[in-house]
């Protein structure tokens, strides 16, 4: 992943900076090279004007041109070639080449005496020159000489040179300034994200103790912090799957021995109708709790794969409260436990799925018989308050640690394995209430007991329009 980004950012922020270095380094021996040639031709056009201006006042006849010439090569290191008005070849100095003095930009001084030329001429040694032609004439405006100066490039391309190579060295230096923190700044991503690669590997792999190291207080140290909470989630969440797992393979197991058991006893020979009876009684609750359970882990699984469809309706919520606490009633008298329920006269309805919600009220009270001890009450109030009835369950029983009151409603989530039960029937209950525009509120203390609130809206006008359609 690493040479990933590395090509990644080869090709964008690297290759564009690349490109805007050479562009000025280009620019700058451009701007060099002008610059320079520049300051010879300025200097070959004021040694013409020079010599203009000198012949201005003089006759032409007195003007010692050799004389002249070499002057220049004395002062200035500037060769110079001279013609009469016919292009004749006067005199030059003696250091320019022969092939210079025959070279044609002194017949063009000759042919055009109102104007100036300057041309670049290549030596056939390779040395570069450049050239100024230029008409001398006197203040009468007679014709006195064609002249041609020529001043050597190479200095000039020494110079140009020498910026070449301080641009170059420069664009390398901004580069390397410019590339070595970008890369350092890199790898300080890149090492963490190499840690968070392995170790959501080995996560994966099943290892859920592992941590990522938070090297920074960013962004990445925030990823490592989520790395960090998800391996301690997934940690819990297979560690309740696999309570669950056990919870419900010992739940399946105790039905299924009674069954078992006492259909291979009642398979042996005729016994008294009294035993006969108690059996077939032990094989029917035990094969219904079967199927409640059966029928729980389907709903969890509906819920989780979103398939849960509810038959809503107009729903008196007190006949469905009122079944809840009769079906469990008699097993509070049998567990010599006391279910306690002033029901009201009257409420708004609901809508509802009667099925679903009877479900609930069954599961909160199941779940507070469970948990109480023998003697206690189970405590079942209805209200209506504004536009919402609530039904108030409470126990006197173990109560919910706080450090599990906060996770009570989680799946596999089981506060008190000691009791039998799958986990799942609170995070159904929760889910089923909640697809009701409810509410589903747990407030426990240790020893004292747990109370759990149901808040379920009234009908109103947009639920009958609803039912109407």
């Amino acid at each position: 992943m690493g040479k990933g980004i590395v090509k990644r950012w080869v090709r964008s922020c690297l290759s564009v900076t690349v490109f805007f270095l050479v562009f000025i380094i280009f620019g700058g021996v451009f701007a060099a090279r002008t610059y320079y040639y520049d300051g010879v031709k300025h200097h070959l056009q004021q040694l013409g004007d020079e010599a203009v201006e000198c012949c201005a006042h003089d006759d032409a006849k007195n003007i010692n041109i050799q004389a002249y010439i070499d002057g220049l090569v004395r002062k200035e290191s500037v060769n110079a070639v001279a013609a009469d008005a016919a292009g004749s070849i006067i005199c030059y100095t003696k250091e320019l080449p022969r092939e210079l003095a025959e070279a044609d930009g002194i017949s063009y001084a000759v042919e055009t005496p109102d104007s100036s030329n300057f041309r670049t001429v290549t030596l056939s040694t390779g040395e570069k020159l450049m050239s100024y032609s230029i008409a001398v004439t006197n203040e009468n405006g007679d014709f006195i000489t064609a002249l041609c100066l020529y001043e050597s490039l190479a200095p000039v391309d020494r110079k140009v040179m020498i910026a070449i190579l301080v641009l170059v060295a420069a664009a390398v230096v901004l580069l390397a300034s410019f590339v070595v923190p970008c890369l350092m700044f890199m790898n300080t991503i890149l090492k963490p994200v190499r840690e968070l690669r392995a170790t959501a590997h080995r996560i994966a792999q099943g290892d859920y103790e592992t941590r990522v190291e938070k090297m920074y207080d960013d962004e990445i140290g925030e990823l490592s912090e989520s790395i960090n909470a998800m391996a301690e989630d997934i940690k819990l969440a297979d560690s309740m799957k696999n309570d669950f797992i056990s919870s419900v393979s010992h739940e399946l197991r105790t039905p299924l021995t009674a069954i078992k058991g006492w259909a291979e006893t009642m398979s042996l020979g005729e016994y008294e109708p009294e035993t006969m009876n108690k059996g077939l009684t032990i094989i029917i609750n035990e094969s219904e709790r079967l199927t409640g359970m059966v029928e729980e882990l389907l709903d969890f699984s509906r819920i989780q794969s979103g398939r849960i469809i509810l038959a809503m309706d107009k729903t008196d919520l007190l006949a469905e409260l009122g079944e809840a606490v009769y079906m469990l009633r008699q097993r509070a008298i049998k567990e010599k436990k006391n279910i306690v329920y002033d029901e009201p006269d009257s409420l708004l309805p609901v809508l509802a799925d009667k099925n679903r919600l009877r479900q609930v009220f069954i599961n909160i009270i199941d779940n507070a018989l469970k948990y109480s001890p023998e003697g206690s009450f189970v405590k079942v109030v209805v209200s209506q308050e504004d536009d919402f009835i609530k039904v108030i369950v409470a126990d006197s029983g173990c109560g919910i640690a706080e450090k599990d009151l906060l996770r009570i409603k989680e799946k596999f989530y089981k506060a008190n394995k000691t009791v039998r039960g799958s986990g799942i029937g609170l995070a159904v209950a929760d889910e089923i209430v909640t697809l009701h525009k409810g509410k589903l509120l747990i407030e426990s203390k240790e020893d004292e007991g747990t109370r759990v609130t149901i808040t379920i809206p009234v009908l109103d006008s947009d639920d009958e329009e609803i039912l109407k359609r």
